[in-house]
């Protein structure tokens, strides 16, 4: 089977490499700071391991979604409007425009291979925070890549219902790769709940997808995340999950 490289770069960003193709998950290149977002603001602790002129061209962004700087700041928007081609939430398409094609839960997109076939692109539902929370917090999506000859890989956004989860590995698992965005992320928007998974989520999420491998993402360099790379390797030890775990450094990288 083709392999995948991912590197990460902090917080939910990380270059995936397969098939010849380089894709980018929810560009976020900004410096340290308190970025604003309506009456509130989110607090950046750390920058990214490599700037985007260092991150080079890619062939697609997957766009979880544009309304949190967390997951899209200022400099990714300015990396998103060079970009060639990005898949998001319709809502994030006609925020954007330029690059930007929507993609409704289920909906596929086909991305040509250099080396001939197609990486079909499945846009996935995904909740950021506890049922009902949808109006504060917006829409959301996940992505499934998946071809022939190629791993199935799950990259999550910012969902936190295991619910969603069970559903995506009932239509589209087993997978091979899992990217989880962790982090256990809480706000006073939704106080009571959190809006990303927890690191015993993840681990269930891992169970659940049947995932080889899990790659975790957005659980360190934001101030809102509440649980870190230490937790999830408890919680993954805890679910007797270690050997599927590649917690990662920013900067580093992984063949899998």
């Amino acid at each position: 089977m083709t392999p995948v490289h991912v590197t990460y770069l902090g917080g939910p960003t990380a270059v995936l490499e397969l098939a010849g193709l380089r894709l980018l998950t929810d560009p976020t290149f900004d410096a340290p700071g308190a970025y604003p977002i309506g009456s509130r603001e989110l607090v950046r602790t750390a920058g990214p391991a490599l700037p985007p002129t260092e991150v080079g061209a890619v062939d697609a962004v997957l766009l979880s979604h544009d309304q949190h700087p967390d997951n899209l700041d200022r400099s990714g928007r300015t990396y998103l409007e060079r970009a060639p081609l990005a898949l998001s939430t319709p809502a994030a398409a006609s925020r954007l425009g330029g690059p930007v094609r929507a993609l409704t839960p289920w909906q596929r997109a086909e991305l040509p291979l250099p080396g001939g076939g197609a990486l079909r692109v499945t846009a996935v539902p995904a909740l950021h925070g506890p049922p009902g929370s949808e109006p504060l917090v917006g829409e959301v999506t996940g992505f499934v890549l998946s071809g022939d000859g190629l791993p199935r890989i799950y990259v999550s956004g910012d969902n936190a219902s295991l619910g969603l989860v069970r559903e995506i590995a009932g239509r589209e698992g087993p997978f091979d790769i899992a990217l989880l965005f962790a982090g256990a992320a809480r706000t006073p928007l939704v106080p009571d709940a959190p809006l990303t998974l927890t690191s015993e989520q993840a681990a269930e999420a891992a169970g659940i997808l049947g995932a080889r491998h899990v790659v975790p993402l957005h659980f360190e360099h934001w101030a809102h995340f509440t649980e870190d790379g230490t937790s999830l390797a408890k919680a993954f030890a805890g679910a007797a999950l270690t050997d599927r775990l590649h917690l990662l450094s920013p900067g580093a990288s992984v063949s899998l």
